[in-house]
């Protein structure tokens, strides 16, 4: 007798992974929610994953990678992952969600939104899996993702407050401004990426050496840069229609679907 297929829907602690979740509640009963943990997540997104799991009625089960990131940091030789080379997708959320879908048939949500939908991102190539994309399909657009969020009464997860998109503390996606937020609010992660980027030459500038969390520059530069970066924010005319569209999330550049939405 064939295995029924299964409905499975990501969750990164973002906002359009969660809304998607609450989304599909009722209409999809039989749904398994999942979380790939790759042990560098904010602390902010377990307690929001806790208060989801408490709304949802379910367990959201957590995937991780049989070997550590810093495993697969000495794997590639110290190359941090970057933009160019994501291969902390791949080994840490790509593979441990293949590995527990096996060869089930298998009905991936995504959560990517109507207003979004050129976006690119990491779709399984696997033929037992198929991704659907709800509110593609529905027209459901960035309004309605939050409005969705403040009725469940989940509202967005707290790090929004200062940074611009889920994923690992040491995210390279995240902008000057938020690495200098998270030596303010978790000075001890912050610690923990500057511990990473000293196992590289420090004879080798960063403009030399590609290496870094942030381009360009090593974080302990970056945060000697502290007052000049605050300075070019506050400047910036926050109520521009192009800042508040920015301010939300990094767009502009190509993503993986796991760790983001």
């Amino acid at each position: 007798m064939d295995k029924p297929v299964r409905h499975i829907l990501g969750l990164s602690g973002g906002k359009d992974s969660t809304a998607l979740a609450i989304y599909m509640r009722d209409r999809v009963p039989e749904m398994e929610y999942f979380f790939c943990d790759t042990g560098a997540e904010l602390p902010d997104t377990y307690e929001y994953l806790a208060k989801l799991e408490v709304y949802l009625g379910k367990k959201i089960v957590r995937l991780s990678a049989d070997r550590t990131f810093d495993h697969w940091l000495k794997v590639y030789r110290g190359t941090l992952p970057s933009p160019q080379m994501r291969w902390c997708t791949k080994v840490l959320k790509i593979e441990p969600l293949e590995k527990w879908i096996g060869n089930d048939k298998a009905v991936s949500y995504v959560g990517l939104r109507a207003d979004e939908a050129s976006r690119k991102g990491y779709m399984s190539t696997k033929k037992n899996m198929m991704s659907v994309f709800p509110f593609i399909d529905d027209g459901l657009e960035l309004r309605d993702i939050e409005d969705l969020l403040a009725e469940s009464g989940l509202g967005k997860p707290s790090y929004y407050e200062w940074r611009s998109r889920s994923g690992c503390y040491f995210c390279f996606y995240q902008r000057k401004q938020e690495w200098i937020s998270l030596s303010e609010k978790h000075p001890d992660l912050f610690k923990n990426a500057i511990h990473y980027e000293s196992k590289l030459d420090h004879k080798e500038t960063a403009s030399k050496n590609p290496y870094t969390w942030s381009h360009g520059e090593s974080l302990t530069e970056l945060l000697n840069r502290k007052h000049e970066i605050k300075r070019y924010e506050e400047k910036k005319e926050s109520h521009l229609l192009v800042d508040i569209l920015e301010a939300d999330n990094d767009d502009n550049e190509d993503f993986c679907a796991a760790c983001h939405l």
